[in-house]
């Protein structure tokens, strides 16, 4: 996950918010925070990360961000403290850049700089420098005469190994970040001369130790290792008392020293995706832990003495060993994100009650054929992940987790269709795709009940039909009904008007609703996979627009015929021929009509009157006989 800030700098770290783990692969598709001040919602995308976790502060603290001066501002005064100039395809730092005396902080990253110039110099008031995502290869002398340069990235650049010394001679420098740069090892210089640096960047290298110097950096707050060859965790960093921040996912450790405990300021710790067995009991010594990412080890338990950690307030054990969620885990009252997935859970222990404070909640991927009544007392739970569990029913008290807005049901094993689900009103995402367990063969009409609902996904089911009170949810923007047995849509799914995906592909429908183009927020409609007729499936092979059309000149045709009926309706009743409806009731039953039956009397008078004025024929008149 990239940070969100004024400028990308590294994807390892994060603004507020940290991936924890590796997600679910269909639950962190669709289970994303709803809350930005607890955690941060994720988009794109579903597919999108799952957990996440506080990584690294941005803009960094103490390095306030200058902007451009604007409106009355930029009247007053000419100077630029603040330039932005990344992924401009530059290929050289502009001289008129390098002229801007003024300047504080400068992003350039995202372009193919080559070089940094002997200008660079210049720029005596630059605090904050941005180069990464470019093509420096050695660092010229003049860098290092950038005295008040406090924040330096120089990410993912190919940097020669001898040239980083310049990099000592920036005695100022608080933030540094080397992320993806091949390096093997730290430069020695470095860790002896940068003594006020707070944050050290040094994730997806190559490295395996630190050297012994980087005891000197005592001001170091946070450090970066994720993706490098630590097989050992680095004890040098267990004599770094002022560390709040340690970074060491996606290594190889196997264990962690009992110095650990020394960290007492230590607040957040990532260790997901190493070959951890243990902990050492010494940990319970770094009380001001909030945040603990042990996801995807080997660990069977945690030390009994973890539950001293009351802090606590981000903790992922997913992808471990541990078939019970441990006691310790349910007496952090702070807690608010826990992630278990994948942990072999076969229950809950009831004592989760304890956890008031939880939000969100992942324990998907589990065997959990139950859910205990305990669970619906966390009465601040947003977000519930359950999905490929075996749960065969829900809690009749789920209508208790009264702020619940999105749930996963996935991948279960639910004999009928789980009506609990309808007492939450505030649920807002409901995910109940079957592509594994049993298959729903209706959606009952009390999803009417919900409505708040903005998104409801019942993919790889068996419905043939959805229900009609479907249009009646005013919030209602994706519908996702792919691999189902539908064969009609409901007229009434034109009123929902916020719709805006309809996914409908490999189902058994041959036509949509006429009116389905009212929905006019709608930007998605998939139709493949269907023997449609009405459109024909070469218009439905254009995409919505064309079948927008389609619908559009169906209904002027039909409209037409409606006209010319109604003005022949007219013309009928103006020559007096008799209402419309009549005559067409007596053409049915093979009946003149007036005007006919005038006709006939007329012509059967008009050929009497001509026979009586022949002679000889006719009928004899009195007294002539024959």
């Amino acid at each position: 996950m990239e940070r969100p800030h004024t400028k990308e700098i590294d994807s390892n770290e994060v603004t507020g918010k940290r991936q924890l783990g590796s997600p679910s692969p269909r639950s962190s598709s669709h289970l994303e925070p709803v809350s930005t001040t607890t955690f941060q919602i994720f988009s794109g995308i579903f597919q999108h990360p799952f957990e996440i976790m506080s990584k690294d502060r941005l803009p960094p603290e103490g390095l306030p961000l200058r902007v451009p001066p604007t409106g009355e501002e930029a009247q007053i005064t000419d100077r630029t403290f603040f330039l932005d100039a990344s992924r401009r395809g530059l290929t050289r730092i502009p001289s008129e850049i390098l002229a801007l005396a003024e300047l504080e902080e400068i992003h350039l990253e995202g372009n193919q700089i080559e070089e940094i110039p002997a200008d660079i110099q210049r720029l005596k008031n630059v605090r904050v420098l941005y180069l990464n995502n470019n093509r420096v290869r050695s660092l010229c002398p003049e860098l290092g005469r950038l005295s008040s340069l406090e924040g330096l990235d120089l990410s993912s650049n190919p940097l020669l190994p001898s040239s980083l010394g310049v990099l000592s001679w920036l005695r100022a420098l608080r933030e540094l970040r080397l992320y993806h740069t091949d390096l093997r090892e730290v430069p020695v210089p470095l860790c002896k001369a940068l003594h006020h640096l707070e944050l050290f960047g040094l994730s997806g290298n190559h490295l395996e130790s630190l050297p012994k110097e980087i005891v000197n950096q005592t001001k170091l707050r946070e450090i970066y290792l994720k993706q490098n060859q630590f097989k050992v965790f680095p004890s040098e960093l267990c004599a770094l008392n002022n560390l709040e921040i340690i970074d060491l996912d996606e290594n190889q450790l196997t264990a962690l020293p009992d110095e650990v405990g020394h960290l007492r300021r230590l607040h957040k710790l990532y260790l997901a995706y190493n070959h951890l067995c243990s902990l050492p009991e010494s940990l319970h010594l770094c009380g001001r832990m909030a945040v603990l990412d042990l996801s995807h080890n080997l660990l069977h338990s945690l030390p009994h003495n973890l539950e001293e950690l009351v802090e606590m307030t981000e903790v992922g054990l997913s992808g471990n060993r541990l078939e019970k969620l441990p006691r310790q885990v349910c007496r952090w009252p702070a807690l608010h994100l826990l992630y278990v997935h994948g942990a072999g859970l076969r229950s809950l222990r009831c004592s989760i009650r304890r956890l008031t404070n939880l939000c969100f909640l992942d324990l998907s991927q589990n065997h959990l054929d139950h859910l205990p009544a305990q669970l619906c007392s966390l009465r601040n739970l947003e977000i519930l992940a359950l999905d490929d569990n075996n749960l065969l029913q829900l809690p009749p008290e789920l209508g208790l987790l009264s702020k619940l807005k999105i749930l996963g049901l996935t991948g279960n094993e639910f004999v009928s269709f789980p009506e609990e689900v309808f007492s939450l009103m505030s649920l807002e995402k409901l995910y109940i795709g079957q592509d594994q367990g049993t298959k729903f063969t209706y959606l009952p009409e009390q999803v009417g009940k919900l409505q708040s609902l903005k998104e409801l996904h019942i993919e790889n089911n068996c419905l043939e039909y959805l229900p009609i009170s479907l249009g009646s949810l005013p919030h209602l923007e994706v519908l996702d009904c792919r691999h189902n047995l539908l064969k009609q849509i409901p007229d009434s799914l034109c009123q929902a008007q916020d719709l805006k995906e309809l996914l409908l592909e490999d189902n058994l429908l041959t036509e949509i609703p006429e009116n389905l183009d009212q929905l006019e927020n709608l930007q998605v409609l998939t139709l493949m996979d269907n023997p449609m007729e009405d459109p024909p499936q070469d218009v439905c092979a254009r995409g919505i627009q064309s079948i927008w059309k389609y619908l559009k000149e169906k209904k002027a045709k039909k409209l037409t015929a409606i006209r010319i009926q109604s003005w022949w309706r007219g013309v009928m009743v103006i020559r007096g021929l008799g209402k419309f409806e009549d005559l067409v009731k007596g053409r049915k039953k093979g009946k003149s009509s007036p005007k006919d039956k005038k006709d006939k009397k007329a012509a059967a008078a008009a050929a009497a009157a001509e026979a009586a004025k022949k002679p000889g024929k006719g009928k004899p008149g009195k007294g002539n006989k024959k």
